[in-house]
């Protein structure tokens, strides 16, 4: 009996010999959405433009041949989180999962590092001048402040926690560290379990989310911890939308509180027309798109078939998701 494979036909164009030679003459077959399978790749094009809010059809038919496939005993998925819907339902019956984590860090990294930078040097307002035809220089009160000197507190200490602090410390910019565990995440950056963050919020001049979706990161950040940010602090958010009170950031930015925010993901996505969000002068949206690059579909490739290798080796798999740490 070959091995089943159920993947996209576009990643069966892509990856179809490498898989082969993975499987080094072990019998296998590529299947599509409605026939049983024993194990399935998600790529970027099955996902499409679909949200984990509003399911398109086509993706849909994908997730649907996922659940009725009664062979299926691992899922590798192109993304670094499983937080959609579908993951924890085969969670749940037990089907093994594992993402492509890392990926897309560097690339995450440098989003979160062109959003900081805007923000610093108050790139929005002066965009918005320029399409008044509107000479407004960075003076008097729109003096901005000097980056060096602040502090960041980075949720998340994954490759993009990782990456975004070595950039901004390099820039002279404090680090301090919200994780998953009170290991110190360096000699001289303070450290804190996500569940102790409020003795680190007074002091941060950015917030910085960079964390999985967990229980323990859902709604980390409410209303009364953006209370705790000193007035003037911003947020980037490169993370999931449910680590943050949505509500209650778009009532501090609106207040003057929070000076500012760059958002890459959202309660709900796609973002809602009517989001006062959108027109904010002092909030950067970007449509949960912090780690696409044309690089990202060989790097998630390749992160597949090292799996592969694993699993028909019977080894542990990279990357794997624990259904009790699932949100």
């Amino acid at each position: 009996m070959p091995v089943r494979v159920l993947m996209s036909g576009a990643a069966q164009a892509a990856a179809g010999e490498s898989i082969a030679r993975v499987f080094a003459g072990r019998p296998h077959a590529f299947v599509s959405p409605g026939a049983d399978a024993d194990l399935a790749f998600v790529s970027r094009d099955v996902t499409g433009l679909s949200t984990k809010h509003v399911v398109l059809p086509e993706t849909q038919r994908f997730y649907d041949a996922l659940l009725s496939a009664p062979s299926l005993r691992w899922v590798h998925v192109h993304s670094a989180g499983a937080d959609r819907p579908v993951y924890c339902e085969l969670l749940q019956r037990g089907i093994r999962l594992s993402t492509s984590s890392g990926a897309n860090a560097e690339v995450v990294v440098q989003t979160a590092l062109a959003g900081i930078l805007a923000l610093t040097r108050r790139l929005p307002q002066l965009m918005e001048a320029q399409r008044r035809h509107e000479w407004a220089p960075l003076i008097g009160a729109a003096l901005p402040r000097d980056l060096a000197g602040q502090t960041a507190l980075v949720v998340g200490w994954g490759p993009i926690g990782q990456g975004i602090a070595a950039l901004l410390r390099a820039l002279g910019v404090g680090v301090a560290v919200a994780r998953s565990s009170d290991a110190p995440a360096g000699a001289d950056i303070e450290t804190a379990r996500y569940e102790e963050i409020d003795r680190l919020l007074p002091r941060a001049d950015w917030l910085i989310l960079a964390c999985p979706l967990s229980p323990r990161t859902t709604s980390l950040i409410d209303a009364a911890r953006i209370g705790l940010l000193p007035p003037g602090a911003h947020v980037v958010n490169v993370a999931r939308g449910a680590v943050l009170d949505e509500a209650a950031l778009i009532a501090a930015l609106a207040s003057g509180r929070i000076a500012g925010a760059h958002l890459d993901a959202f309660a709900h996505e796609p973002l809602a027309a009517d989001s006062p969000l959108w027109g904010a002068a002092n909030v950067i949206v970007t449509p949960h798109s912090a780690g696409h690059s044309d690089g990202n579909e060989e790097r998630v490739r390749a992160a597949f078939l090292a799996n592969l290798r694993r699993w028909l080796a019977g080894d542990a798999l990279l990357h794997e998701v624990d259904a009790i740490s699932s949100p």
